[in-house]
């Protein structure tokens, strides 16, 4: 699939030689005062491509989804279905893919208006669920995630045109500095770095347990982390991070005792809806790149989360 990027390219990636390139679009699209984020957090979010909310979710609600984040987890349908990922030596679940499909009370998490409201307002559109997962680092070894933009990845093996998309990640434990925490480039969304290698086909069994391929090369993530420096994420049980589909981060491995699990949801613009990959030979899965681009329509919250 590499040697040229297809016509009309405007990110190409995954070639036998690769470069960075500016963002073209916007990071924020919407101008201030057309949501629940302000101007100055909408200004920070413009500079860095992330924002945290400490106490978007309060104590009930963190327990309602930890209940049911277990729930999952000892499933035994869920546990052999192709959405639940394994350690990369095996044994230790990883993640768990499309919970929003598999369970009622994570449907309503997707579509909870205080997460909702946020992707529209910076997005400035309607937006569906690109995919949703729960990330499980219960210590004493699990692996972390290794340096990657997500867009390159939905870009190249999903047929995302432009970074017009985002991620919450809201933690059902505390993230310590010392648990494998989130760990983001600031400022570095506005660099797209194409990486270089073909994409193998089904890729995607490979990566979800231990990216490689769409991984930058160490000489791009030293220049980006000379340019931008690294910012740890840390914060309580119910805080949120939204973070720009373009931020390079990624997560070391947790050998502490102390667990880190977060749930993510993607919102992409119904505006930016997949076409056919760029640099892939075949689509991934629906449940890790779903093509229902239905709109997400808001719910209030039952009284089981408070």
């Amino acid at each position: 699939m590499t040697g040229a990027a297809k016509p009309g390219d405007q990110y190409p990636t995954r070639l036998s030689t690769t470069a960075e390139l500016l963002r073209r679009e916007p990071v924020v699209w919407t101008s201030p005062g057309r949501g629940p984020i302000d101007s100055d957090a909408l200004e920070a979010y413009e500079r860095d491509g992330f924002l945290v909310f400490g106490d978007l979710f309060n104590d009930d609600e963190v327990q309602c989804y930890q209940a049911e984040a277990d729930r999952l987890l000892t499933d035994a349908t869920m546990l052999a279905d192709e959405r639940t990922v394994v350690e990369p030596s095996g044994g230790e679940l990883r993640s768990i893919f499309e919970v929003h499909t598999v369970s009622p009370v994570f449907a309503e998490l997707v579509a909870d208006p205080r997460l909702l409201e946020r992707a529209r307002q910076i997005l400035d559109s309607e937006v569906y669920i690109h995919q949703s997962r729960i990330n499980l680092k219960p210590g004493f070894g699990s692996t972390g995630f290794y340096w990657h933009s997500d867009f390159e990845t939905w870009h190249a093996e999903d047929g995302m045109p432009v970074p017009r998309a985002l991620s919450f990640s809201i933690a059902l434990t505390e993230n310590l500095p010392v648990n494998g925490p989130l760990m983001i480039m600031p400022g570095s969304h506005r660099t797209f770095v194409g990486c270089e290698g073909d994409t193998p086909l089904e890729h995607f069994r490979l990566s979800l347990r231990r990216q490689e391929i769409g991984t930058p090369s160490t000489s791009a993530l030293a220049r980006l982390a000379e340019r931008f420096g690294i910012s740890q994420v840390t914060g309580r049980a119910g805080a949120v991070t939204v973070f720009d589909s373009n931020c390079m981060h990624g997560s070391s491995d947790n050998i502490t005792p102390y667990p880190r699990r977060n749930v993510f949801v993607v919102y992409n613009s119904v505006e930016n809806s997949l076409v056919e990959p760029f640099s892939s030979p075949a689509r991934r899965p629906e449940f890790i790149a779903s093509r229902d681009f239905t709109p997400v329509r808001a719910c209030r919250r039952s009284a089981a989360h408070g």
